[in-house]
């Protein structure tokens, strides 16, 4: 899901307390959807935001800390498409 090796996803559950799944009779990792959920946010503030792993966790102890999150193809496909028609909005606007 997120591209990353198994002993890195072990690794963050080691390092942040916020990600605790329940463990199978054969030792198997459940993640519940906010495990999930945290492990998105670890990612985005270590990989995609460059931050280090105890910048990470103070982050997440704080509300207002933004994430730059990663974009699918079809987000930034709509969000070149509304920025184009901005664009052709103020060329209009500049000739008229």
């Amino acid at each position: 899901m997120f591209n990353v090796n198994a002993s890195l996803i072990r690794f963050w559950e080691k390092e942040f307390n916020i990600i605790q799944p329940k463990k199978s009779k054969k030792g198997n990792r459940m993640f519940t959807p906010k495990d999930i959920e945290n492990f998105n946010k670890i990612y985005n503030l270590v990989k995609t935001n460059g931050y280090t792993l105890e910048g990470a966790k103070k982050a997440l102890t704080e509300k207002n800390t933004p994430l730059k999150t990663v974009s699918s193809p079809n987000q930034n496909q709509d969000l070149i498409t509304k920025l184009e028609e901005i664009k052709k909005k103020l060329i209009n606007l500049k000739k008229d």
